[in-house]
Parts: C-alpha cells; sequence; structure tokens
C-alpha cells in the first residue's frame, strides 16, 4: 500500500460540497473545503479513483513545493533548489501552467517563463542537459498557483481538463461544461430513481451526464489517457483494476427525455448520444417547448434556457413566459431546476424554492429550483404544501471548515504587522483618473458591460496565454475491455 500524500480537486464554485460528498465516498480523508477546490489526503488508489470517478472535478493536482517569494528573483533561486530529478526526466516532456493572484506577481506568462528556466538550469547545471517544453500533451504537467506571497507548484494529474469526458463527437454552440452539468444533476438530488426531462437539450450534455449518473457508470470510462501514466510511479496494475471494475453499475429503471427546437441540436445530440453508447436510455424528439401537451409519468426537469445573447428581447422574454406556461400546466408533480441568468427567469412566474449561484463560464448564474403543485398556490398551503426546500445542501454549512491556511501546510507562522503582504488583487494605479467628489457614477447594464471596451480590456488582460494552456485534442475513444455499448 502507497504512503498517503496531500492532494487538491479543482471545480467550478458553487460545487466544492459535491465534490466534497464525492470524494468522502471514494475514501478520501480530511476532505476539506475551499474556493473552487477541495483538499483532501490519500493514496495512489485514491489519486486514480479521484480522476477515474469524480464528475465534479475539473484536475485534480499533487502538491509537491510549497514555499514564500517576494520578487522574481527569489521565485527563481527557490525553485531551482527542489530536487526535479525526483519528479521529472530528461526523457520526458514538460509543460507548466500558471495561475497568479499577487501584487508582486501580476503576469502569468513571466511567472512561467521564471519557472521554465529555473527548471532547465537545475537540470543543465546537474547533468549538462535539459528536458524539453512542450505546449500540449507533455509527460509531465506543473501547475504553479500563486496567491499574494504564498507559492505552491504540483503535479497535474490530470493532463487533459475532466470535464472532456471523451464521448463528445459533435457540439452546439456554448455547450453547458459536462463538469457542471453533472454537479447541478447531482445538486437537484436525481439519482436515476425516477425519468428525467431536458426540454431544451442542445448537444444533449444533461441527458448523457444523467444517463451515467443513473446507471452509474464512471465518467473516466470514455475517456484514452491520464496524466498520471506517465509518472514515474505509475502502478499500471492498480490502475487497470480501477478501470474494468464495473461491480457498482447498475440498471435504469425509467427513461430520459430531450427535445429542441433545432433539428441541427437533435443531430448533434444523437451523434453524442451514439457514441457514449447510451441510445436505450435515452430518447430525443424535435419541437419546441410550446408543443410539450403532456408530460412523461412524474420525474425531473434539468434545463439550461437561452440567455438572450442571441435572442431579440421580445422573443426571449416570450420563451420564458412559454416556459412557466408549460412547467406550470404541464409537468404538474415535476421538480424543475433551470439555470437562471440576470432576470430573465422572473419572466417565469413562478416562485423558486431554492435559488443556489453558480458560475457558468463567466457568467455569474443561479440554479433555480420550481416545485411544480397542481391548483392554486393558496389551495396548495390550505392543504399543508410548501415551497421551501429546507434540506438543499444544507449539510454544507457544517461540512468542513475553510481550507487549511497555507502557512500551515508547512508549519511557518504568517508574518504580522506593517511588513505583512497586503492581500489586495486589484491595485489602483497611480495614473488612474479619479472621479470628482459628489459626482455620480453612470452604471451600465449587464448586456452593455459584455459588449463594452471596459470589458474587452479585461478579457485581454486575463488571457495571456502560458507553456502548457489547456489545447484541444483529438478525441480517441477509450472503452476497457468488456465495455457494452448499451444502445446494442
Amino acid at each position: 500500500m502507497s504512503e498517503n500524500f496531500e492532494m487538491v480537486a479543482k471545480t467550478f464554485q458553487g460545487l466544492e460540497g459535491v465534490l466534497s460528498d464525492e470524494l468522502q465516498a471514494l475514501g478520501a480523508q480530511q476532505v476539506t473545503q475551499g474556493t473552487r477546490m477541495v483538499s483532501f489526503v490519500g493514496n495512489l488508489e485514491t489519486l486514480y479513483k479521484a480522476n477515474f470517478c469524480c464528475r465534479t472535478a475539473l484536475r485534480i493536482l499533487k502538491p509537491i513545493y510549497k514555499f514564500r517569494s517576494s520578487d522574481a528573483d527569489h521565485l527563481y533561486e527557490q525553485v531551482r533548489q527542489f530536487e526535479w530529478d525526483t519528479v521529472l526526466t530528461l526523457d520526458k516532456t514538460f509543460a507548466i501552467d500558471t495561475t497568479v493572484f499577487s501584487e508582486v506577481f501580476r503576469h502569468s506568462r513571466f511567472v512561467t517563463y521564471r519557472v521554465k528556466d529555473a527548471i532547465v538550469d537545475y537540470f543543465k547545471e546537474k547533468y549538462g542537459k535539459r528536458p524539453s517544453i512542450r505546449v500540449s500533451g507533455a509527460d509531465v504537467v506543473l501547475n504553479v498557483h500563486i496567491s499574494a506571497d504564498e507559492v505552491t507548484i504540483s503535479l497535474d494529474s490530470s493532463g487533459t481538463p475532466l470535464y472532456k469526458r471523451g464521448w463528445r463527437v459533435a457540439q452546439t454552440e456554448a455547450p453547458i461544461n459536462e463538469v457542471l452539468a453533472a454537479g447541478i444533476i447531482k445538486l437537484s438530488g436525481w439519482n436515476g430513481e425516477s425519468n428525467f426531462v431536458d426540454p431544451m437539450c442542445g448537444s444533449g450534455t444533461f441527458l448523457i451526464e444523467a444517463a451515467m449518473i443513473a446507471a452509474n457508470i464512471n465518467p473516466g470510462v470514455y475517456r484514452q489517457e491520464y496524466a498520471f501514466q506517465h509518472w514515474s510511479d505509475y502502478d499500471e496494475e492498480l490502475f487497470h483494476n480501477i478501470y474494468n471494475d464495473d461491480s457498482q453499475e447498475r440498471v435504469f429503471q425509467h427513461k430520459i427525455y430531450g427535445a429542441d427546437v433545432s433539428v441541427q441540436a437533435i443531430a448533434i445530440a444523437q451523434a453524442n448520444v451514439k457514441s457514449a453508447g447510451l441510445g436505450k436510455m435515452i430518447e430525443l424528439s424535435q419541437r419546441p417547448i410550446a408543443d410539450w401537451q403532456e408530460a412523461p409519468e412524474k420525474g425531473v426537469l434539468i434545463t439550461n434556457p437561452p440567455y438572450g445573447e442571441r435572442l431579440k428581447y421580445q422573443d426571449i422574454n416570450e420563451l420564458y413566459n412559454t416556459i412557466g406556461n408549460r412547467l406550470k400546466f404541464v409537468f404538474k408533480g415535476y421538480d424543475a431546476w433551470l439555470i437562471s441568468y440576470g432576470e430573465l427567469t422572473d419572466q417565469i412566474g413562478l416562485r423558486p424554492s431554492v435559488r443556489y449561484p453558480l458560475l457558468n463560464g463567466d457568467l455569474e448564474c443561479e440554479l433555480r429550483q420550481y416545485k411544480i403543485f397542481d391548483g392554486s398556490y393558496k389551495q396548495m398551503k390550505a392543504e399543508g404544501g410548501s415551497l421551501r426546500n429546507e434540506g438543499f445542501r444544507a449539510a454544507d454549512k457544517d461540512r468542513g471548515a475553510r481550507h487549511r491556511g497555507f502557512e500551515e501546510s508547512f508549519k511557518k507562522p504568517r508574518p504580522t504587522g506593517d511588513d505583512a503582504p497586503r492581500r489586495s488583487f486589484k491595485p489602483r494605479r497611480d495614473d488612474a483618473p479619479r472621479r470628482p467628489q459628489g459626482e455620480k457614477q453612470e452604471h451600465m447594464s449587464r448586456n452593455d458591460y459584455f459588449h463594452s471596451e471596459a470589458h474587452l480590456r479585461t478579457v485581454v488582460r486575463h488571457q495571456e496565454p502560458t507553456l502548457g494552456k489547456d489545447a484541444e485534442r483529438p478525441i480517441i475513444h477509450g472503452r476497457r475491455k468488456g465495455w457494452k455499448r448499451r444502445d446494442l
């Protein structure tokens, strides 16, 4: 049995509790939530299972080196001191991903090159040779995270992000992320015990993730490769046993229904469902939501309606009015979950039981639950009913305190007083124009902001390329031995 070590699972903001549940179910220890991450402790088996089984993890990182740094030269010297030949050899390629939140280190690309130089110089000094950089598909991927003066260097055990399951062969414009879709389904509490409906299914992401949850198919079964398979301590037999263990899969007794107004979207969804081998569980049809006159037997509805960027104001308001009408008069007895953006969902005209903040890409959204009942609200209340969902993620309030402090991981006290580093992430430039006292600041709508020059500058500033930035790779469908396509 291999020894235990610290790991970090990255996820979307709002899914930390779901990911914690998944890790605990896999036997991870000391599971602690942070912001967009969950730390935990385990061995190699835990690391392999976290990559292969977790539906809501984006990456699994293994921290290998932590220190504090106050400038670029000190960063270089600290990185050069690490024994890099313990994780990297001359015949291996490597890449570096960098994330920076610091007043000292303001450019992730600069940090990437300083870390790269230190690693290369370490090997040149010791061996007279150096390993090569490979921007995509590298054997070893290093993750550098800097918060203020706290530097953490980790091995990325996943390589290609875990949301790239391997089943997607085509997509509509801006499909929902697979990890976010799986997380929303898990947040709803649906686990395959009833029918599932997505009346605006697009490329079928919700449908396929729901089918995998219902049949308890691990998301990694379609995937060809992980970065940890290139590590020197890779245990091929151990991972082979994890990959080929289908003992926890189950038979789904209900049905998953998907529909969309677009003929092209349905064709794309059909291709993805076929690629995933889940055709027997999923039924697709081309129809707008306004044409739904009858719902399948009681179940759950989860969908991601359009947000309006490509629809006229009148059209988008009419769509949301129609959604509310169909929910109320067709999907009686259902729990309906919708992703909400801005004030659009208010047009539905129903009172939500849950409003849970989520990030969908860069958009600040809400996951809303609507309990659809028969009759009027007053009648429902008179019969003792309630719209409240008191049990929704209640365990998150008490699960694990905040993430363990950086300095606690290597037992160094944090400096205090006037010399302590300040955690300000938006330093004001001395030449920045100041608003005259008493002048009111003009506010623009969210839609106007996303099309403004100010937003463009923000996007450009935060999209600096780094070595090893995630790149598209050809999809090669992995199939474990004995894998049975469920649509054959």
